[in-house]
């Protein structure tokens, strides 16, 4: 099963992102279970912390700066995509590869014209993601998942978003972006990481009704 079944009562949760594509992939995760995702533009203007150099440390951080602004339990993730041919880069750098001003398509060719120039052989690569919940006065868990696959030529579909046009998953003929959403949320990095973070998250409903 791909998303996470509701088995707890329900629980207001601000997701820490301004993303987009983010807001609807982890909506579409949860599903009509225990939690009620919220968006951030609920709430008045929140300056997230810059994202370092760990994914753990920076989820952590914009899960527990959420949580405090908002009053609420809250949800961030970090995530980037490790390509063997840049030495494992972009990484934890993924969302600010090539520099400030590029969008998502920008990014992907600024990713493209740097492997061009990396040995023959090295476009395999693997997407990571490391979740964090945050709840006022309560320790926050994290969880982290991967999806192993490659790199490849050009940019393949219309769905998904940031790097997901351009990576096939491990086993799979097509990239992310092509995959249906169903088959998507079962082998992403973000739906590993959600689903390994399954107990922190029916225990955190669970709470709400004590």
């Amino acid at each position: 099963m791909s998303r996470i079944p509701a088995r707890a009562p329900a629980l207001d949760v601000v997701l820490a992102s301004a993303n987009p594509g983010k807001l609807r992939e982890f909506a579409r995760l949860l599903g009509p279970g225990p939690l009620r995702l919220r968006s951030l533009s609920e709430f008045a203007p929140l300056r997230l912390p810059e994202e370092g150099l760990d994914y753990a440390e920076n989820a952590r951080a914009k899960a527990e700066a959420a949580a405090a602004a908002c009053g609420l339990a809250a949800l961030a993730d970090d995530s980037g995509i490790e390509v063997e041919g840049l030495g494992g880069a972009p990484g934890p750098l993924s969302a600010r590869y090539g520099g400030p001003g590029l969008d998502d398509a920008g990014r992907v060719r600024h990713l493209l014209r740097a492997l061009a120039r990396a040995p023959a052989g090295s476009r395999r690569a693997r997407f990571v993601c490391v979740v964090a919940l945050a709840r006022p006065g309560a320790p926050t868990a994290l969880a982290r998942g991967e999806c192993a696959g490659r790199i490849l030529d050009a940019p393949r579909g219309a769905a998904g978003f940031g790097y997901d046009p351009i990576f096939a998953p491990a086993g799979e003929s097509v990239s992310m972006a092509e995959l249906a959403s169903e088959r998507k949320d079962e082998i992403s990095h973000r739906g590993r990481a959600l689903r390994a973070l399954c107990d922190a998250l029916f225990g955190a409903a669970a709470g709400a009704r004590a």
